[in-house]
Parts: structure tokens; C-alpha cells; sequence
């Protein structure tokens, strides 16, 4: 049910943090992966340790905010794999500030990283899918899409489209069988975390406070949920935002 052998997936920003435990896991499953990312060297870290750890990937460069970039990214992995049957939209950038001081250059730059690349990496992908009869798509939301917070409008506006982005496509593309879904990450240890950590006062203390499993997620807490997402488990969930959280979001 959860074999994902002969398949291949796209992760965007799968060189670190929550992408990186998404492909280890999918890697896991069987899944051959493709490590998509503008940093090459990271990438290629990223590639040896998946391998290191029995699974299979290569990498890929691409700037998701270009349309012409995503488009080559997606035809060289059917040119090299043969096909392209999930595709996890992860890559994400944040701007720490309130809204009456973020610039409008900022405002677009965390838009196009965050959520108009989950759709030109859909779109991208969908052709491929539709031949092979089907495909998984996983959008990475955030707890900013159930929540606001005061340093986050433009982060917290993307994920929240994310989430409306997710139902249209899943709505859309459910007769092709595929199935679109969301995953709402918690408070994750990552690079991005832990600069917000330097920028927000206070920010581990109320996390810690809030969190029912009374501690930060890790990369690895993102594999489970990847692999079912993925896998033939899912195949009558579509148009879900699913939390992991440790329990964060059920909190008042």
C-alpha cells in the first residue's frame, strides 16, 4: 500500500529542511528522486546522503519563480527518468516583517517563491501525469494558513492561497486521478526556523509552550505523511490540508 517503487518524484527546495525529510522518506519507499533547487552544492549534498542511505536521486537546478526554468526542470526529468509521478511544491522563503514596512519588491518576491510556484509546478507536471494515469501532488502549506502573525503577512497570504490553490487542483484534476493535497508543517527545526528564532522574541519559549508534544518537529516527522501522501494509501484523499504539528493547531 505504501510502496512507491518504479515512481518518480519532484521535490522543490529538497536540498534542506522539511524537503530534504520528505525525500528521504519518499526515497525510502522506493521512490526515485529528483532534487530540485537553485543551490547546487547543497543539492549535491543532498543527493549523496539519499544515496548513503540505500535510495536513489539526482538533482536539478531551477529557479521555481520562472516559468521557462520549471518547464526544463520538468522535461529533463522525464528525458532522464522516464516520467514524473509525484510532485511535492516545497521551495518557501519568508520576509520577517509587519506589513506597513514591507516593501512591495518583498511582498511579490515571497509570493512567487512560496505559491505561484506550487502552480507552475503543478501545471508543469500535470501533462506527465495525465499519460502515466495518474499522480500525486503535495503542496507544503504552514500553520500561517490557519493562522495570522504580525511578522508574516506576505507568508501567511501565500499559504493560505496555498491551501485555495490545493482545492482547485484538486477538484480540477480528480477525473485524471490525481490527487492534489496540502501538508500544514508545525513549528519544524529548520534553517528558516532558526533565523526566526534570532528575529522573534520569544518565539521557542511560546512553540514549546504550545505544543502539546512539547517539542520542535524535525525533518524526519515529515517523511510519514510524504510517503502516504504519495503512496496508493491516498488515492481517495484529495483537496486535504492535513496539519503536523505536534498538536499546535489544536490549541487555544
Amino acid at each position: 500500500m505504501f510502496d512507491l517503487k518504479g515512481k518518480v518524484a519532484v521535490v522543490t527546495g529538497g536540498n534542506g529542511g522539511i524537503g530534504l525529510g520528505m525525500a528521504r522518506g519518499l526515497a525510502a519507499a522506493g521512490a526515485q528522486i529528483v532534487v530540485a533547487a537553485r543551490n547546487r552544492e547543497k543539492s549535491r549534498v543532498a543527493v549523496a546522503e539519499i544515496e548513503r542511505r540505500g535510495g536513489t536521486a539526482i538533482a536539478l537546478d531551477v529557479d521555481v519563480t520562472s516559468e521557462a526554468s520549471v518547464e526544463s526542470m520538468t522535461k529533463a526529468t522525464v528525458d532522464r527518468l522516464g516520467r514524473l509521478d509525484i510532485l511535492v511544491n516545497n521551495a518557501g522563503t519568508n520576509i520577517r516583517k509587519p506589513a506597513h514596512d514591507l516593501t512591495f519588491d518583498e511582498w511579490r518576491h515571497v509570493l512567487d517563491t512560496n505559491l505561484s510556484s506550487a502552480f507552475l509546478c503543478s501545471r508543469a507536471a500535470y501533462p506527465a501525469m495525465k499519460r502515466a494515469g495518474g499522480g500525486k501532488v503535495i503542496n507544503i502549506g504552514s500553520m500561517m494558513s490557519i493562522f495570522g502573525a504580525p511578522f508574516a503577512p506576505a507568508y501567511g497570504a501565500s499559504k493560505g492561497g496555498i491551501v485555495q490553490l490545493t482545492k482547485s487542483l484538486a477538484t480540477t484534476w480528480a477525473r485524471d486521478n490525481i490527487q492534489v493535497n496540502a501538508v500544514l508543517p508545525g513549528w519544524i527545526d529548520t534553517e528558516l526556523t532558526q533565523k526566526a528564532r534570532l528575529e522573534v522574541s520569544g518565539l521557542n519559549e511560546m512553540v514549546l509552550r504550545r505544543t502539546p508534544a512539547g517539542r520542535w518537529g524535525a525533518g524526519e516527522d515529515m517523511a510519514g505523511i510524504a510517503v502516504f501522501l504519495a503512496s496508493p494509501a491516498s488515492d481517495f484523499i484529495t483537496g486535504a490540508a492535513i496539519p503536523v504539528d505536534g498538536g499546535y493547531s489544536i490549541q487555544v
